[in-house]
């Protein structure tokens, strides 16, 4: 189970990706409402996505900043950049990234580049494959995002240290830029 980041102690960034008018058929005609898609982040590692819909703009952005607030994730970052490649699907869209030297730039598109750099990543190549829907690529990337796996998670379910798993350079990358992950109970119950 993941566990809620509470957003009142962070400094969060908004940022509205797509509005999308949209309308339901009723019986005197169409009834228009538009939907919002906002990515939130405090630029070191938490990010979340929310869409809202209202009848107005401002009313959907800001229900849909609520609802990504309430949706904040953890993303482990190794330095400037991921610490692993990521293939992610989510509906039919595709979202790769991939690790980026120091002074490569993020490499990305708009829907990705967007949650990218509220994360706080500054190297990253990007590429998306298949539907490019806003909302799909959003999720697509967030998801993969938090589906990357934390280096000492990693090597305490192998028994070795970090520095046997990734080299002492980038282990020290790890330790400056990341926040040491607490043994849950199942890891406690194994050892």
């Amino acid at each position: 189970m993941i566990k809620r980041i509470d957003p009142s102690g962070l400094d969060l960034k908004e940022q509205l990706v797509k509005v999308n008018r949209v309308s339901k058929v009723v019986k005197g005609g169409k009834r228009m409402s538009f939907s919002a898609l906002v990515v939130v982040g405090d630029g070191h590692g938490v990010v979340g996505v929310g869409i809202g819909k209202a009848n107005e703009v401002s009313e959907a952005i800001r229900k849909g900043s609520e609802e990504a607030k309430k949706a904040l994730v953890r993303i482990p970052i190794m330095g400037h950049t991921i610490p692993h490649e990521v293939n992610y699907v989510f509906g039919s869209s595709r979202v790769i990234l991939k690790p980026a030297a120091s002074g490569t730039g993020v490499i990305a598109g708009g829907a990705v580049r967007t949650v990218v750099e509220l994360c706080g990543i500054t190297d990253v190549i990007t590429k998306c494959l298949g539907s490019n829907n806003a909302i799909n690529v959003v999720y697509a990337t967030v998801k993969g995002l938090s589906s990357i796996m934390n280096a000492d998670v990693v090597a305490r379910r192998r028994g070795k240290t970090v520095e046997e798993l990734v080299g002492r350079r980038n282990a020290e990358l790890l330790a400056q830029s990341a926040m040491p992950v607490p043994v849950t109970e199942t890891e406690a119950e194994a050892e």
